[in-house]
C-alpha cells in the first residue's frame, strides 16, 4: 500500500507459481482461482499461441519443418512431444523459438489484470525459473513434493513407465533446486485439504499486512 497526497493506493502483487511436472501446481492455482484472483496461465497461453494460423506456429514450422503440422494445418502435438522429450537440444530449440511469443502474451495479460485493479495476480508458469520469469514477479511460490512422489504420481497420471516419467522430470530443473530458490513453498505431499489450508493461511497473512 502506498500513499500519494493522502490518498491510499492499492498495489498489485504479482505472484508467480511454479513447480515440477506432477507436483500439483494446477491444484494450488485452482485454489487461488476459487478465492477469486485472476490467473495468467502459461500452459493455456502456450497452446493458444501455436494455434492454426498464429505466428508462433509458423516459427515452429520454420524451425522443425512442415512435417510438424497435420494436414489440417494444426500442430502435430504428438510428434512434437516425441521430438522434444527425446532430445534436450530440440527441447531447448523449441523453447527458444516460442520464448518471445510466450513472454509477450504473458506480459500483456499481466498488464490487463493490473488495469482491473486486482490486488493479487497469479501467474502460472511451469518453466518459470528455466525461462527466467522470476525477474517480473514480486514473489515466486513453488508447489513441492519430493522427486520420488513426483515420479510415482506422473507414472500413475500419464500411464508412463518409470523411464518415461524420469525423462520428463529430467526435462525441467530439479524440484529441490526450485524449492531452494522459492520465496514461498506450498508442500503438496498431503491431502488437497491440507494444501488448500496452506494457501488460505498465506492469503490471510497477506491481508494482515495491508
Amino acid at each position: 500500500m502506498s500513499t500519494i497526497e493522502g490518498a491510499s493506493i492499492e498495489m498489485t502483487k504479482v505472484l508467480g507459481i511454479t513447480g515440477g511436472i506432477a507436483t500439483g501446481k494446477s491444484t494450488v492455482v485452482a485454489f487461488f482461482k476459487k478465492a477469486g484472483y485472476p490467473i495468467v496461465d502459461g500452459d493455456v497461453i502456450a497452446r493458444e499461441i501455436v494455434a492454426k494460423g498464429q505466428p508462433a506456429l509458423a516459427a515452429i514450422v520454420e524451425t522443425f519443418g512442415p512435417e510438424i503440422v497435420l494436414t489440417t494445418g494444426e500442430l502435430d502435438r504428438k510428434k512434437l512431444g516425441q521430438l522434444i522429450f527425446s532430445s534436450s537440444q530440440k527441447r531447448e530449440l523449441l523453447n527458444e523459438t516460442l520464448k518471445p511469443f510466450l513472454r509477450k502474451e504473458i506480459l500483456r495479460q499481466i498488464e490487463e489484470a493490473k488495469k482491473k485493479a486486482a490486488s493479487l495476480i497469479i501467474v502460472d508458469i511451469p518453466l518459470l525459473y528455466e525461462a527466467h520469469y522470476e525477474a517480473i514477479m514480486d514473489q515466486v511460490a513453488v508447489v513441492y513434493v519430493p522427486e520420488k512422489i513426483q515420479k510415482e504420481r506422473l507414472m500413475a497420471r500419464n500411464h508412463l513407465t518409470e523411464e518415461e516419467a524420469q525423462q520428463r522430470i529430467a526435462s525441467q530443473w530439479p524440484i529441490e533446486t526450485k524449492k531452494e530458490r522459492a520465496d514461498i513453498v506450498f508442500d503438496n505431499q498431503g491431502t488437497r485439504e491440507e494444501t488448500e489450508q496452506q494457501v488460505k493461511k498465506w492469503l490471510e497473512k497477506q491481508a494482515e499486512k495491508k
